[in-house]
């Protein structure tokens, strides 16, 4: 398969995270990645957006998306001064948040955290391809 590439920036707003959604999805089947997959990426995209909203300080979100070797690796970039790295932790019965970066460790093959270009912000990103056949 040969490699696929998509970056844009949104306002950080709320109606953002169902923009990029829409974007990255249309894009994945645009490029003939299969249905579950585009509906996993447009889940951790829609966390990570969420996420870069609401602790990322920032005027803008940007986000990437790529398709390589059948591997999508999808990028969300805030530009915010927040000092923590970005963790899954364990939300309560009854917390109606907390459960974003579990859903994104559960459906991508690999996750992290990068610094930002100069330092600023952070980039987050996934990856998320076809099961290994190994396993």
């Amino acid at each position: 398969m040969a490699s696929s590439h998509d970056a844009f920036r949104l306002t950080a707003q709320g109606a953002a995270v169902a923009e990029a959604r829409r974007r990255v999805q249309a894009r994945l089947w645009e490029w003939g990645v299969d249905d579950e997959l585009s509906d996993d990426a447009g889940l951790i995209v829609s966390e990570l957006f969420t996420n870069a909203l609401r602790y990322g300080d920032s005027e803008k979100i940007a986000c990437a998306v790529r398709v390589c070797d059948g591997v999508v690796r999808i990028e969300v970039t805030d530009g915010g001064t927040g000092l923590t790295v970005p963790q899954p932790r364990v939300a309560g019965l009854d917390e109606e948040c907390g459960r974003g970066l579990l859903l994104v460790s559960v459906l991508s093959k690999a996750w992290g955290v990068l610094a930002g270009e100069g330092g600023r912000g952070r980039v987050v990103w996934a990856e998320l391809g076809p099961a290994d056949p190994c396993q």
